[in-house]
């Protein structure tokens, strides 16, 4: 029997950088989510809301905005927003992972994570994301839109995220090299 094909993932993006500080001291930041307002493309802050925190299992509310011309022709959520996301990963100075949760609070196959390796006297910070099949809130964007549509959306998307993952890094850097 031949073994399953798995599909591609429907998005996928990864960017680097090297920080000045040890691997400890990177993962002291980036699992500190409540102070992801200090770093993020969207997130403004947020806090846990069950589970001890930044433990896998733990869950985090987050609190997210977004401007008005991010993909200004798809119906898109804009303004004020928030998520709850569940720790899947925590693994201290390596990697934490966390997946988005839909409304009836299952862990979708959307997850944003950050993995750490030791690089020269400091360390290379891997922030990446995966969304393997549509989350409830994709489902919603997409189901009015023809096949075209869709495709334009998942490309700007696309291009949106590893914007995202960019900026954030470029953000969170000095913030943990300070903390270090």
């Amino acid at each position: 029997m031949a073994e399953p094909v798995n599909p591609p993932p429907l998005l996928q993006s990864r960017a680097e950088i090297h920080v000045a500080a040890t691997p400890a001291e990177v993962y002291a930041v980036i699992s500190d989510l409540p102070r992801s307002g200090e770093w993020s493309a969207e997130c403004v802050g947020g806090r846990w809301i069950a589970g001890a925190p930044a433990t896998v299992g733990a869950v985090f509310q987050g609190d997210n905005w977004r401007r008005d011309d991010v993909v200004a022709w798809a119906p898109v959520v804009r303004g004020q927003w928030s998520t709850e996301s569940e720790i899947v990963a925590a693994d201290p100075g390596r990697s934490f992972h966390w997946a988005m949760r839909d409304s009836a609070g299952n862990a979708q196959d959307s997850v944003w994570a950050f993995d750490i390796e030791p690089d020269g006297e400091g360390a290379r910070l891997v922030h990446h994301f995966r969304m393997g099949r549509p989350t409830e809130g994709i489902r919603k964007i997409i189901s009015g839109l023809d096949d075209g549509q869709r495709a334009r959306f998942f490309a700007e998307w696309g291009e949106k995220v590893r914007g995202d993952l960019a900026e954030t890094l470029q953000r969170i850097k000095p913030v943990i090299e300070q903390d270090a």
